[in-house]
């Protein structure tokens, strides 16, 4: 994992995404996820997070190792996808990044370009035609793909372990994805908006703690201070090792969320700056067991608008 990407996680400056994908041994496909440091370096119990994890299989984890994707190299079925990403104005730009290293053929995902252009914040979901024709992981399983994987620790560890990489552009094959779209996966503003008196979901904040407080401005210009009303702080940057770029333990995922207050056992929507780094978090709740969670699209360069819905500032 990596910085958010807005890039005020502390000693941080910048997030890039990276995605692989490739089938596992039964077909499934596996996505790669990297982030990159830029800077000095309840409602009843419910079933027990224990039962959930042992109840998962190797398809149900999110994450493949560096170990598989080296050892599937060759496999005509594998498809790699460099989806990184950062803030406007942070240079190099991505497509830079991926131009002069990649893990060997990598194809590039540009985010902004896979994106809902009628709208005028940043990398919305696209419509199910676009995505299709363009065509990582929660999109992915948003349009009807459920069998993606993503490289734990990304490049930063691909690169760590001495393994290959490549440069220059990779020019896949063209071929058309039929994509259906699954609402159940992200909520919109009204939604969002109802949730205020519902309170029907918990509303995470993937963002530094130091903006959901308000203490500091927001890195788009115009946007207001502070988090949605009612909404719990889980900087996703908790969530993995800075040093290695891997998810931690399922242990330390679960004491972060329990730690902020998190019911994981309720129905969970996770929100960020421009709807990137609120995956980290999805992700993470995937792999303790954790199922149907969703996405606000908008996050906080929605709600954060001036004349937008009602904003908190403050601790929790």
């Amino acid at each position: 994992m990596g910085t958010e990407e807005e890039g005020l996680a502390p000693g941080l400056s910048s997030f890039e995404a990276r995605k692989a994908l490739a089938p596992q041994d039964d077909d499934l496909l596996s996505v790669t996820l990297r982030c990159r440091s830029e800077a000095k370096a309840s409602k009843g119990d419910g079933p027990a997070l224990e039962e959930l994890e042992i109840k998962m299989t190797t398809t149900d984890d999110p994450l493949a190792s560096t170990d598989w994707l080296a050892a599937h190299f060759g496999d005509p079925k594998i498809k790699i996808i460099d989806a990184s990403f950062k803030m406007p104005g942070i240079l190099p730009l991505p497509k830079d990044d991926y131009l002069a290293s990649h893990i060997p053929g990598a194809v590039f995902f540009d985010v902004d370009a896979v994106s809902d252009h009628s709208n005028p914040l940043p990398h919305m979901f696209p419509s199910a035609e676009q995505f299709g024709r363009d065509v990582v992981w929660w999109m992915l399983l948003s349009f009807g793909h459920q069998n993606v994987r993503i490289l734990n620790g990304g490049l930063k560890k691909w690169v760590a372990e001495g393994r290959k990489v490549e440069s220059g552009q990779v020019t896949p094959k063209p071929a058309t994805f039929k994509a259906t779209f699954d609402a159940q996966y992200t909520r919109n503003v009204q939604q969002m908006v109802d949730n205020l008196e519902s309170r029907a979901e918990q509303v995470l904040d993937a963002r530094a703690n130091e903006r959901y407080q308000g203490k500091v401005p927001e890195p788009r210009p115009g946007l207001r201070s502070g988090h949605i009303p009612g909404s719990l702080s889980v900087p996703y940057s908790q969530l993995f090792d800075a040093a290695t770029g891997a998810m931690k333990s399922s242990d330390e995922l679960r004491a972060a969320f329990v730690g902020a207050g998190v019911k994981l056992d309720a129905p969970i929507v996770t929100s960020c700056g421009s709807g990137v780094s609120a995956l980290v978090l999805t992700l993470a709740l995937y792999r303790l067991g954790v199922r149907g969670s969703a996405l606000y699209d908008g996050s906080w360069s929605e709600w954060g608008m001036q004349g937008g819905p009602p904003v908190a500032t403050g601790p929790t």
